[in-house]
């Protein structure tokens, strides 16, 4: 990305940070976003809607209304329609991505992005969290994707490392070393 694109996008990151941040609902603020960005990315008709220049921002809105309905705050809905009406539909999962990673690093923790098959509990967020946090030595943040693809187990993305612990990719493992006894 280019250095013009990186401190536009962390600009923008930096200014809804802030307007959640004074609002005092930066965590539910967070969540909302991460959901509606995985939503970005697997929705090609969404993304492509979003970042449409014939289509009035005013659907575009619309579009977001529909999607976040009650799941999202109201002030989550009129950021992400903000952003889009400002012509920055195409930079949002960068936004929010930094977003989320300026909102960690404040508390001091990074970031794991987790694919699962099933939605997590809170308890099990904490249990995997710790655990990520005795793996990498840092303080961990879970903010989990359920992936249907995603076989027993997890993914966890943090920054650039990858920890795969599903059932498939054991079962692979196993199949190799047995291979090569």
């Amino acid at each position: 990305m280019a250095a013009e694109k990186i401190a536009l996008v962390r600009g923008y990151a930096e200014g809804l940070f802030a307007i959640a941040e004074a609002e005092g609902e930066l965590a539910a603020f967070e969540d909302e976003l991460f959901s509606f960005a995985k939503s970005l990315e697997r929705e090609t008709k969404l993304r492509e809607a979003l970042t449409d220049p014939a289509l009035p921002a005013e659907e575009k809105k619309g579009l977001i209304r529909d999607l976040m309905g009650d799941r999202a705050a109201l002030l989550t809905v009129n950021v992400l329609g903000l952003v889009v009406e400002q012509g920055r539909a195409r930079d949002l999962g960068g936004i929010i991505e930094e977003l989320i990673r300026l909102a960690a690093e404040r508390r001091q923790h990074v970031v794991a992005e987790v694919r699962s098959a099933v939605q997590l509990d809170e308890r099990q967020r904490e249990r995997l969290a710790a655990a990520l946090s005795r793996a990498t030595g840092r303080a961990v943040e879970v903010k989990v994707v359920v992936d249907p693809t995603v076989v027993g187990g997890v993914v966890a993305k943090i920054g650039d490392e990858v920890l795969d612990g599903t059932l498939r990719t054991r079962l692979t493992e196993a199949r190799q070393h047995l291979s090569g006894v």
